[in-house]
């Protein structure tokens, strides 16, 4: 997985499909789908906070649209509200021909008096 593209509520992350990655199937596992949507979702929200705000998951929904056995993932994230205690995320990941493999929406809990961390 690696990071593509940062701007304010907004992030982009990629990451290939891997033989190793594939259910017995021959099609990616989707936990691996949400962990990518779940990481550009809260990237995309951390361009938000201040100093001294952090932020822990508190709900994901993820809704699969389509299989995916080779090529490269697109998750694409952005920040739908952020609010006094909590923020709104959605994401959609794309394969590397645009097809809609997966939608992802997340709240999260804005934690105050906590220092981002950017990693």
């Amino acid at each position: 997985m690696e990071s593509a593209e940062f701007k304010e509520g907004y992030a982009q992350f990629r990451m290939p499909v891997r033989p190793e990655y594939l259910q017995a199937t021959g099609k990616m596992q989707g936990g691996l789908i949400v962990a990518l949507a779940d990481e550009a979702i809260a990237h995309a929200m951390v361009t938000t906070l201040t100093a001294n705000e952090g932020l822990t998951t508190i709900e994901l929904k993820s809704n699969f649209l389509a299989a995916v056995s080779s090529g490269e993932l697109i998750a694409t994230a952005s920040v739908f509200k952020k609010g006094s205690r909590l923020v709104i995320g959605d994401c959609l990941v794309t394969d590397d021909k645009g097809k809609n493999i997966c939608r992802v929406s997340a709240t999260f809990l804005l934690l105050k008096g906590k220092a981002k961390k950017v990693t």
